[in-house]
């Protein structure tokens, strides 16, 4: 039985403290164990086979083979490919492969750009693999993914059909690192076919784990020759691609260039030609040939214009899908640049800056936390909240950008085509220091009041937004947000600061003083009505067990009060053990009395907050009724409460709402008796002891 989802994410967070899921630590994919698999083929003498990406039309996937091609896969080793099968022969080039025949030249491009960076090829692909010794079948590569770095084992079968590889082609027939690094990330990706179609940035990003940013070609900046190169002397991978044509087809036009496609951005360099300094850009075409031929391509007469040495340097005449362009030509007709880096530097040159990273993950939940962009004045508040403090030294010069914050959705699919990404952006709001003592969520009246110092300039349906500015040492607030309401999905929200930064997750995990008490007045007398009716339905030991409690609390206490059939059998049970001191199973006068008081307390509170008069509570009032019981909790636990003790309409009867409210403030006096405050230890006896009782 696995477990159960809030205790893996649990562990998931606490491994993550220790490091688990960093570059020197990546975390298993799929909980395959590189070494331990290795261990055991090695010992058996058998070659690996993975069941969790098995070499069958599964991982190949539907649509980019036809049936007819289908069947004529067959998946082989290397040694039944080639005869002398190496890892990797002579280094490693953009020049060793070409796409096959799946869409995935985004993938392709981000590889050609992934050969420059050596330390960063390392970080991926693990160089010491070979065929030699202890080969054993098995091959593994690491991602960044959506925060954390991972490990992903294969086998080294793969698709060929006549004894050829149909998709990553290696020039030399030898060489596998690319066929395999591609099927390492088809299975990430769910299947080649899944990996059909994307952009660049997606795998450039999941290669450095780093700092992505998108330029429109169309009206790019006035430093973009400077950025690039800033960019191309610094740790940095840069594609860019063309315009779609009118078909989805990817048409060679006569200059050369194809539409819909993603080239790889290999070079710039600046050269005088007649008098004049000329800015030129390399690009590489993943199909491993078809290349541009206007001005700067290899026989373009403007080779002649240049001093030999330059030529000598810059210009190799064959049909390997690189070639020169000038800038202009390059902003006339391509779309877009994406350049991924480790760290911001190259955003402006300064590279005595140290930047620091913060990374938080986050979720938006319809009806909790998915409040929608800011045109929904009565839902924005509702979106998780970022509060950050920014230290008063910068390194740089004043004014200047010192502050990067990237917004990235997380997919909730396992294969990649399924994933639909929304429209998403994020505000930032300074907060003045007359709000700076406020604990929990910031109120509509804050962002009714206060407009964003920061913003993405649009909402885009894109895995990740980003944004370069200014920020003054000071408080801010930072809301990510879907643009329609009630979206749900998982992102992950990274600073990048030239300063020291602090922050946290602003919804508020503690308990705090309720917005508006309520007053209960004992009464003396009616302790002793309640006393007397006690005392009709208890047994000879004046206790009560549940079934009397269930009869009590739906015919007597709440009667009229309860809309969907009462306490049940289950409940009373759960209630009795909450309340049980001497652990009978059964309560006595005082205890009943104690839990009387607290049902007449909650449901009060309930009837409050239910402004909406339905005898329901939704996510909203709920969030209420814990503000005025005194409890403030955190938008994941408000979710969570909502998911187990709602209805699947999101709305909470008054009966799951006491039965909620009472064993949530008991939790709290458990953790507070056995606790330092910070953090409880438990034997396994005692754990079991608490949690199968209360």
């Amino acid at each position: 039985m696995p477990l159960p989802g809030v205790c893996l994410n649990i562990m998931e967070a606490r491994q993550k403290e220790d490091g688990y899921g960093s570059p020197t630590n990546p975390e298993k994919f799929l909980n395959q164990d590189f070494e331990e698999l290795k261990q055991y083929c090695i010992v058996r003498e058998v070659r690996y086979i993975d069941k969790m990406f098995p070499p069958d039309k599964n991982s190949i996937g539907e649509g980019i083979l036809s049936p007819s091609d289908l069947s004529q896969v067959v998946w082989l080793r290397p040694a039944k490919i080639a005869p002398r099968p190496a890892f990797i022969l002579d280094g490693v080039s953009r020049f060793d492969f070409g796409q096959g025949r799946v869409g995935n030249c985004w993938f392709l491009a981000s590889m050609g750009a992934l050969t420059f960076q050596v330390e960063i090829l390392g970080q991926v692909v693990p160089l010491e693999q070979t065929f030699g010794e202890n080969y054993c079948g098995l091959f593994h590569f690491r991602f960044w993914r959506f925060g954390r770095w991972v490990d992903v084992v294969i086998d080294d079968k793969l698709p060929t059909i006549n004894g050829r590889l149909i998709f990553a082609i290696s020039k030399d027939p030898n060489e596998f690192w690319p066929a395999l690094l591609e099927k390492a990330y088809a299975k990430v990706c769910g299947s080649y076919t899944d990996m059909s179609a994307g952009t660049p940035a997606e795998a450039m990003m999941d290669f450095t784990g780093g700092v992505h940013m998108c330029i429109q070609l169309s009206d790019p900046p006035p430093d973009l020759w400077e950025l690039m190169c800033r960019a191309g002397r610094s740790k940095s991978l840069m594609s860019c691609g063309t315009p779609q044509g009118k078909t989805p087809a990817n048409t060679v036009l006569l200059n050369g260039l194809v539409e819909g496609h993603a080239y790889t951005v290999t070079g710039v360099k600046q050269l005088q030609s007649q008098g004049k300094l000329v800015n030129l850009v390399r690009l590489w075409n993943p199909w491993g040939k078809g290349e541009w031929n206007g001005d700067w391509s290899d026989r373009s007469p403007l080779w002649k214009t240049v001093s030999p040495q330059d030529v000598d340097i810059c210009l190799s005449v064959a049909d390997d899908g690189e070639f020169w362009m000038a800038l202009e030509d390059f902003c006339k007709f391509y779309t877009d640049l994406d350049i991924c880096s480790l760290n911001p530097s190259f955003l402006d040159g300064s590279s005595s800056c140290s930047w620091k990273t913060s990374l938080y993950e986050g979720r938006w939940v319809a009806g909790t936390t998915a409040g929608g962009c800011m045109n929904n004045t009565d839902s924005f508040w509702t979106n998780p909240q970022y509060w950050v403090k920014t230290g008063g030294e910068y390194c740089g010069k004043d004014g200047e950008k010192n502050m990067v914050v990237s917004l990235m959705q997380k997919p909730d699919k396992r294969n990649r085509r399924l994933v639909q990404n929304l429209h998403i952006g994020f505000s930032v709001f300074e907060v003045t220091e007359k709000d700076q003592g406020k604990k929990g969520k910031f109120p509509p009246s804050f962002f009714s009041s206060h407009k964003p110092v920061a913003q993405t300039d649009t909402y885009m349906n894109a895995r990740e937004v980003m944004k370069f500015f200014t920020l003054e040492p000071g408080e801010y607030l930072i809301v990510p947000s879907t643009f329609t309401p009630n979206e749900t999905a998982s992102f992950i929200l990274t600073t990048f600061s030239k300063a020291e930064t602090q922050g946290y997750e602003n919804s508020g995990y503690h308990r705090a003083e309720p917005a508006e008490k309520l007053k209960q007045v004992k009464n003396v007398r009616d302790d002793e009505k309640k006393t007397a009716l006690f005392r009709q339905y208890s047994d000879q030991f004046e206790e009560v067990k549940a079934e009397q409690l269930q009869e009590l609390l739906n015919d007597k206490i709440l009667k009229g009060d309860l809309k969907s059939g009462g306490f049940s059998i289950d409940a009373c049970r759960s209630m009795v053990a909450l309340m049980d001191t001497s652990i009978t199973g059964k309560l006595n006068g005082q205890e009943f009395l104690r839990l009387w008081n607290k049902v007449v307390k909650y449901k009060d509170i309930f009837f409050r907050t239910d402004v909406s008069h339905t005898g329901t509570l939704s996510v909203s009032e709920l969030r209420n009724a814990f503000t005025v019981s005194g409890m403030k909790i955190s938008d994941d636990m408000l979710s969570l409460l909502a998911l187990r003790y709602g209805a699947s309409s999101g709305h909470m009867t008054l009966e799951s709402f006491i039965c909620l409210i009472l064993r949530l403030d008991c939790m709290y006096k458990i953790f507070k008796q056995l606790s330092d405050g910070k953090a409880m230890n438990l034997r396994e006896s005692e754990w079991i002891y608490i949690s199968m009782y209360t």
